[in-house]
């Protein structure tokens, strides 16, 4: 499958299907059969709105949509959302609130680079950035880079981690979700041996495989099952022509969203139906909830190649973040030289992507920290999504996220004074 008209086929294929929506829409909603009132029309033309829509989406990165924020001063201040470190794979960006004077709590949120793009934390931005300054990273996707960039796998990835948290400073606070979990892990690790001047505050893991061998999931199962040959055979491809990253291998996004989709083929397959008679009834919107849900959801992003094949041989097989065996650079990060990081895990009761018990391993690899600085959540009832967006993260994470921060950054703080009184002395 590694071929460029494979994934041009692949992406022919969903051209075709946004253009038979499209045209079947157009042909069902011509003027003249208003006349004469016809069901099937109607169906016809609302199978056509929600399939154009739908593949449409496939290759368009969602917007942000933060533009404005309401201040304790009562006014609405526009948001400038800036790129401040700029990378080939990845941009550091920072929610600047025009007008607003700068908060004292900044925060670093590490995106997954998973098949979506940075604005699947869109909520979790507008939680935060009511009292923070707020940073995130956006990975780019891989069929627009050029070959010419290199590669791009988990050390790198790790690299990049560490030297957006050497800009931003020792006072940052780090949120990684999901994906990112280990190797920011591994990053902060790495800091506090080569850089301990440049280690975040706090480091807080939500929903990350730090253990994926610690309780079996779907997830777990098929990376055990697979043989990386298998995977690379099957899931590699190389970018098509008309992109600028042509002759990249890459993990394509179509071939993930299959993926992520066929996990709950019957729950997608409902949610699509429902919508169509919905807009045959004329009870849909363009912002209803499923169009929200899914142009956020069906936007997906094509993945390096080695940065996929490593994460599931190193992360997932090997476990090498587990065993605390994992090397950046020729260097072997020993999780145990984290001693001056508070560390925070948060899981989902009901998580069917990372079980809980798979990201609280993070705190027995932290062999360095006092009990006082490690800390722990298990939200009752959450799924995987739901331990970062939704009720569940407004409402009970958040604000213990948040005191987790402001109470180790208060404690940071004394020890800080302490010393220079010692010093003094």
């Amino acid at each position: 499958m590694r071929y460029m008209a494979t994934y041009d086929l692949m992406e022919a294929m969903r051209n075709t299907n946004q253009w038979l929506g499209a045209t079947a829409r157009t042909m069902a909603s011509y003027p003249i059969f208003s006349a004469i009132p016809n069901p099937a029309l109607q169906w016809a033309a609302a199978w056509g709105e929600v399939t154009e829509r739908t593949f449409e989406r496939m290759v368009v990165k969602p917007d942000w949509g933060i533009r404005t924020f309401t201040c304790e001063d009562g006014k609405d201040h526009l948001v400038d959302i800036r790129t401040v470190v700029e990378k080939d794979f990845g941009d550091l960006i920072h929610f600047d609130v025009t007008g607003r004077e700068e908060q004292p709590r900044k925060i670093l949120l590490v995106a997954p680079m998973s098949g979506h793009y940075a604005t699947l934390l869109r909520s979790t931005v507008k939680s935060l950035i009511v009292n923070s300054e707020v940073y995130i990273t956006d990975w780019h996707n891989a069929r627009d880079i050029p070959v010419s960039a290199g590669k791009f796998d988990v050390e790198d990835y790790t690299l990049y981690l560490a030297d957006f948290m050497k800009f931003l400073g020792p006072d940052v606070h780090v949120i990684a979700v999901c994906q990112p979990a280990p190797l920011t892990l591994a990053a902060t690790a790495y800091l506090a041996e080569i850089e301990p001047e440049a280690q975040p505050c706090t480091l807080t893991l939500i929903g990350g495989p730090i253990n994926p061998d610690a309780v079996p999931t779907d997830v777990t199962d098929f990376g055990a099952r697979v043989t990386m040959g298998q995977l690379e055979e099957t899931m590699i491809q190389r970018v098509g022509f008309k992109f600028k990253g042509v002759g990249r291998m890459v993990y394509p996004g179509l071939l993930q969203l299959a993926s992520f989709m066929s996990m709950n083929a019957d729950r997608h397959g409902k949610a699509f139906q429902d919508q169509i008679m919905r807009v045959s009834r004329g009870e849909a919107s363009d912002h209803d909830a499923h169009n929200r849900f899914y142009d956020e959801y069906l936007a997906v992003m094509d993945m390096p190649a080695e940065f996929y094949l490593s994460t599931v041989e190193r992360i997932f097989k090997k476990c090498e973040i587990a065993k605390n065996e994992f090397v950046v650079n020729g260097h072997r990060v020993d999780i145990g030289k984290i001693t001056d990081v508070a560390v925070k895990t948060v899981e989902g009761d009901k998580d069917d992507i990372t079980a809980p018990g798979q990201c609280i391993a993070a705190l027995d690899l932290c062999t360095g920290l006092p009990d006082v600085m490690k800390a722990s959540h298990v939200e009752p009832g959450a799924g995987h999504y739901g331990i970062f967006a939704g009720k569940s993260w407004r409402n009970n994470i958040r604000p213990l996220v948040l005191d987790f921060i402001d109470a180790n950054c208060d404690r940071k703080n004394r020890r800080k004074t302490d010393s220079n009184i010692v010093n003094l002395n």
